[in-house]
């Protein structure tokens, strides 16, 4: 199940994705754009800000930025960096394998085999889903739009 740590995450960086043009974001604004909890999403974005996939700025007109291309990060790094392996058995994990204590023969283990195709078709689908994919799946949906950043305007 997608934490909601993992989901929280996503949605603020689909906004500064679908922003990317436009410079750095508020968290206050991320929070209140997507009505996720401001603490939490603090949280979230510092870890994501230590993975390298945001950058932050202080300061007047501060804020988060995603650190690479919106085409660039996917689904799967993003749930890496907040959760850990995607394996759902630590025996089948490509970044934290370790072998089952009760494991007799984990060539011939059923469970084991399992959740390798589990693992295999989880890590595929998330590893080729880009925040920019899926800002562009809902564009072409016309559905779910987000409410976009206002462009401040010089007086």
């Amino acid at each position: 199940m997608l934490t909601r740590k993992s989901k929280y995450g996503l949605k603020a960086l689909l906004v500064l994705a679908e922003d990317a043009d436009r410079g750095p974001m508020l968290i206050s604004d991320l929070a209140d754009r997507q009505r996720l909890p401001k603490k939490f999403l603090e949280a979230i974005l510092l870890e994501l800000k230590r993975a390298g996939l945001l950058h932050s700025k202080k300061g007047k007109g501060g804020g988060y930025v995603l650190g690479r291309k919106p085409t660039e990060i996917t689904v799967g790094q993003v749930i890496r960096v907040l959760e850990g392996p995607l394996a759902l058995t630590p025996c089948v994990s490509v970044t934290a394998y370790r072998k089952c204590d009760e494991c007799l023969d984990e060539q011939t283990c059923a469970v084991r085999l399992a959740m390798k195709e589990v693992r295999d078709a989880t890590a595929d689908i998330l590893d080729n889903t880009t925040l920019a994919g899926l800002n562009a799946k809902v564009a072409r949906s016309g559905t779910g739009a987000r409410p976009r950043r206002k462009k401040a305007v010089a007086i």
